[in-house]
């Protein structure tokens, strides 16, 4: 369950010593817990149920290939049910609309199964197909302050990336959603990293909350924490769809090698891997490793004086020929048009009959069967 490389761009240190300790206490738990549920991910995958999702904003690119989409097809062949949901009402949580929705969710269709997402195996399904799960939002709100919702660091980081002055109510409630998303298909574990944190905690929250009020209706889900590395953009920032820096799995060869050119480096001509000192030149080496299974330092080693021009080279190579099934797959994927989106269909079935099945137990405990 753990990726091949776990080194990655450090974070910045909190500023006060107190505060630092209460983090790293925090982090220690959040991984003790996590290891339980890889533990458990080994000996009895078929007692856990998966949620993991994306947002359907433009395509996939290498980011999600050695993150979230490689950890989504180790677990479905662990034997873990998983439930993939496109999120597509969440586009616009910090968007004024949803232009060209419907060829993105294509598109990561497209990109899911292409990298060996099997809908035997997977459920992958649309938010907005399943109104059952919009249903929960009304006792979920209830259950939980305004106050509490403006200090959760994960929204007012999301506000800020989008460049948001003011959070809509929808941002702002964006918490709330994925626990309906989470606890209405039955979700028991979601793969996150520690960024996303407070938001599982805000599901876990109101599965408490929940119970004291109405009685026991859920399981609290627990968090599996990623170990996928930072990969970088070309331009030496996060690799994001909206910062336009990505190397998207639909790319073709050409593209990826104009891209990775187009990467920046650094003007020392020795090639060294420094994630600290070097995160550009770094980057390049890291994505190279991923790629072909060959450590970052021996990889850099071996390119020595080279230079970043031999680091380029080498990185093309490595991605291009990584992703060169992955691709080949993928257009074939792309050539049926909407038929590709019956896996969704069939997938919101699944989806809604869970959602349904979830709904009901909660207005019996809530005393709403009339």
């Amino acid at each position: 369950m753990t990726n091949l490389i776990t080194e990655s761009l450090p974070s910045p240190e909190p500023p006060h010593p107190e505060l630092s300790s209460t983090v790293e206490r925090s982090r220690l738990e959040a991984q003790r817990r996590s290891d339980l549920v890889a533990e458990r991910v080994r000996t009895e995958p078929a007692s856990l149920c998966v949620l993991t999702g994306d947002r359907p904003t433009g395509p996939l690119h290498l980011g999600h290939l050695f993150g979230s989409l490689g950890n989504r097809v180790r677990l479905q062949q662990a034997g873990v049910p998983t439930m993939i949901i496109i999120a597509d009402y969440q586009v616009i949580t910090d968007r004024a609309g949803t232009d060209r929705i419907a060829e993105h969710v294509r598109d990561i269709v497209c990109d899911q199964l292409a990298v060996g997402i099997d809908p035997a195996k997977s459920t992958m399904f649309t938010h907005s197909a399943i109104p059952e799960l919009n249903q929960l939002l009304l006792p979920f709100l209830s259950l939980i302050s305004i106050a509490e919702l403006q200090r959760n660091p994960t929204v007012k980081a999301e506000a800020a990336a989008a460049g948001i002055s003011a959070i809509s109510g929808l941002l702002l409630t964006y918490p709330v959603h994925q626990a309906a998303d989470i606890l209405g298909v039955g979700g028991t574990v979601v793969p996150v990293g520690l960024d996303q944190l407070p938001h599982l905690e805000v599901t876990r929250l109101l599965v408490r909350r929940f119970t004291e009020a109405y009685g026991p209706c859920f399981t609290a889900p627990e968090a599996l924490l990623s170990e996928a590395p930072v990969v970088l953009g070309i331009d030496g920032t996060k690799m994001s769809k909206s910062r336009g820096n990505a190397i998207e799995l639909r790319h073709t060869a050409d593209e990826t090698a104009a891209l990775i050119r187009r990467a920046r480096t650094d003007s020392d001509r020795r090639i060294t891997y420094d994630p600290q000192r070097r995160p550009e030149v770094s980057n390049l080496v890291l994505i190279t490793s991923l790629c072909t299974g060959e450590e970052p330092r021996a990889i850099a080693e071996r390119i020595g004086d080279g230079g970043a021009g031999a680091l380029k080279q080498l990185t093309i190579a490595a991605v291009n020929e990584h992703l060169a099934p992955i691709r080949a797959r993928r257009r074939e994927l792309a050539a049926v048009g909407d038929d590709v989106l019956q896996v969704v269909r069939d997938g919101n079935v699944v989806a809604r009959a869970r959602a349904t099945a979830t709904l009901d137990r909660v207005t019996e405990a809530m005393g709403m069967i009339y």
